[in-house]
């Protein structure tokens, strides 16, 4: 499995992405010979250019300036025509069938009666065609990418002027971790949007990963805070590589001489919600721990800190998915003295884990069983149900715990 991560401090769109592919060796006889046999009149040329002096591949799309307003079912009918393979054929539908769910959301409609007008123009679908095919080209088949920059400002659209992201592009975004930018134009368009949702399974910092080739795909406005710039690093995933392995079995002789199954960590993107406290009492601060905990994040913790004037202080710090941002925020605006909450997306590894129950001479407990790559077990008890047992048995927590180890 051949594995790319997308490095976009400047946003993601069509152009971008096919100027990376191009970057990384994708023939571009390859790409015109597939996207013409979609729509005749468009050719794909490319040129180097730079980006705050990083050299980079443009992509540029030749098409005539069309005024047709296709309906998904005009776009399925010409890439079920086309020279694409099935699979790419598959894919291609599904991208703009993601495309035409987004507009019809946001305007309000039914899926068959949405007209593409920005996204339905030949060279969006030149782009579209092209990365699918690119990608397929090089054999990737599993992503991952940055956070991403939408930009900020407005941008003019079929519609009128929108405000950034546009509309159908923040649909798609959903569940994608977003990056600020002061940015005034749109770094992120919806074609850019759609293949993230499509391709991408992961979202945060740069994995451990052996690159084998890099390419940089260009914007094709010179931004004057930054390049301009998306870079697309392929190669293996680091929990391939046979020297870490061998080091990792060399501290650990039960990963040399197991013979069980193997159970694969899983990697995902979660967010931190926190905020530095200096004006209120411990036990203020506990009730709101409290609350917190009553809305089933996956960790709550205090941090003692020192602030300024030498303030002993404590950064109250949330784990959560994303859509429970908000309502962190909420308990924290109004149970504390804070007047300011930051958030930040984080990777994190999680074992392969599973319900479990310990019985003890005194009654069951809730346990959760977890699996090491390898197979070794870890049985960590709920001491919320050894509080329960105790309670219930007259039996210390203490004792019951020494039976459970």
């Amino acid at each position: 499995m051949t594995f790319a991560y997308l490095d976009c401090p400047s946003g993601i769109s069509g152009d971008m992405m096919l100027g990376a592919l191009i970057d990384l060796g994708v023939p571009l006889d390859l790409l015109n010979d597939s996207v013409q046999s979609v729509v005749k009149s468009v050719q794909i040329s490319s040129s180097t250019v730079f980006r705050k002096e990083f050299r980079a591949i443009q992509a540029d799309v030749h098409a005539p300036h069309e005024h047709v307003h296709r309906t998904l079912s005009d776009i399925l009918k010409l890439v079920s025509e086309s020279k694409l393979s099935s699979d790419n054929q598959k894919r291609v539908s599904d991208l703009f069938q993601l495309l035409a769910q987004a507009e019809a959301k946001v305007h309000g409609i039914a899926v068959e009666k949405v007209h593409f007008h920005e996204v339905g123009a030949a060279d969006s679908i030149a782009d579209i065609v092209g990365v699918v095919v690119g990608l397929d080209y090089l054999g990737i088949t599993d992503m991952g990418a940055s956070v991403i920059p939408t930009g900020s400002g407005t941008v003019k659209m079929a519609h009128g002027e929108c405000p950034v992201p546009a509309p159908a592009t923040a649909e798609l975004l959903k569940g994608i971790p977003i990056a600020a930018s002061d940015v005034p134009f749109e770094l992120t368009t919806p074609t850019g949007a759609v293949l993230l949702k499509y391709y991408v399974k992961r979202f945060g910092a740069f994995p451990a990963m052996t690159i084998q080739a890099t390419g940089v795909g260009a914007g094709s406005r010179d931004l004057e805070q930054q390049a301009n710039i998306l870079r697309i690093l392929v190669g293996d995933l680091s929990v391939k590589d046979s020297d870490t392995l061998r080091s990792v079995e060399h501290q650990y002789d039960y990963l040399v001489t197991s013979k069980l199954p193997q159970y694969p960590t899983t990697t995902e993107t979660v967010w931190i919600v926190e905020t530095n406290i200096d004006d209120m009492t411990g036990e203020l601060i506990g009730h709101c721990v409290e609350r917190l905990w009553a809305l089933s994040p996956l960790d709550v913790w205090v941090t003692p800190i020192q602030m300024k004037k030498q303030r002993p202080g404590a950064v109250v710090s949330i784990m959560c998915r994303q859509e429970q941002i908000d309502l962190v925020e909420l308990v924290l605006f109004s149970e504390t003295s804070t007047l300011g909450v930051r958030h930040y997306p984080v990777t994190r590894t999680v074992l392969s884990r599973e319900p479990h129950q310990i019985k003890t001479p005194w009654g069951e407990i809730a346990a959760k069983r977890a699996f090491l790559p390898d197979g070794t077990e870890k049985i960590s008890p709920e001491f919320e149900s050894v509080k329960r047992l105790a309670a219930a048995t007259g039996i210390p927590v203490w004792k019951i715990m020494a039976q459970v180890r």
